[in-house]
């Protein structure tokens, strides 16, 4: 982070998917000792995301999913450069803390665990959303699964309504459900296993390029990257 110290202090306007929260919740602030930047961050869902990116509200660099990038309107807000791929992670199953873990090894096993459950919680608006209705999709599971969907905002209130009990399953990016009041049963059958990806780039217009450009550097870097992992995802 030499180099990086050397540029002028900065406020960086950040665009962050909503699921690395934790990530940056313990980067953010060793990126800012580093740097001497200051971080400003928007959280959100891939629809929040990208209604903030094509909003006109200035920003310097996003750490997104992939599905942002998908859509036209807002990939033109990035700048034409290719993106930098910071982390990945594939849909887990929770429970309540200390509740039994059903049986997902298989594609069949966890589709009769879909049947059998009296409600779920995911964001169905959101890149992991979007995973786990395919996933629903292809056990054949979809028209079921409606009736018993907790529909969620944020992913700390997946964690909140499982805990809680509102909810029997927490089905979503497996990294959101390693928290407290509830147990990770595991990642769904690797027959079904697609991944989220997270990826950085800088801003069309830029206030801030070099630190932009500093801050996905940062991410890449192998300390960055034992920090994903710890955090449930997996780097790149």
């Amino acid at each position: 982070m030499s180099s990086t110290a050397n540029l002028q202090a900065a406020e960086l306007k950040a665009l962050v998917g909503g699921a690395m929260a934790e990530i940056f919740k313990e980067l953010g602030p060793q990126f800012e000792r580093a740097s001497g930047h200051r971080l400003v961050i928007f959280f959100g869902t891939t629809p929040n995301l990208i209604k903030q990116a094509t909003s006109g509200e200035p920003f310097d660099v996003g750490v997104v999913p992939v599905d942002v990038m998908k859509d036209a309107a807002a990939r033109a807000r990035f700048a034409p450069a290719a993106t930098t791929d910071i982390a990945r992670v594939a849909v887990g199953v929770a429970v309540r803390a200390g509740a039994p873990k059903p049986d997902i090894r298989t594609p069949e096993a966890l589709k009769q665990t879909l049947l059998k459950a009296q409600s779920v919680a995911f964001i169905p608006q959101s890149a992991g959303g979007t995973q786990v209705l395919k996933l629903f999709d292809r056990l054949g599971v979809g028209e079921a699964m409606k009736a018993k969907t907790k529909a969620q905002a944020t992913p700390p209130q997946i964690v909140e309504a499982v805990a809680r009990g509102e909810a029997e399953l927490g089905i979503f990016l497996a990294n959101v459900l390693v928290a407290p009041g509830v147990d990770l049963v595991g990642l769904v059958p690797p027959e079904l296993r697609e991944e989220v990806v997270f990826t950085g780039a800088v801003s069309a217009n830029p206030a801030q390029a070099g630190a932009a450009k500093a801050l996905i550097d940062y991410l890449k870097t192998p300390g960055a990257a034992a920090v994903i992992r710890t955090k449930g995802m997996q780097p790149g």
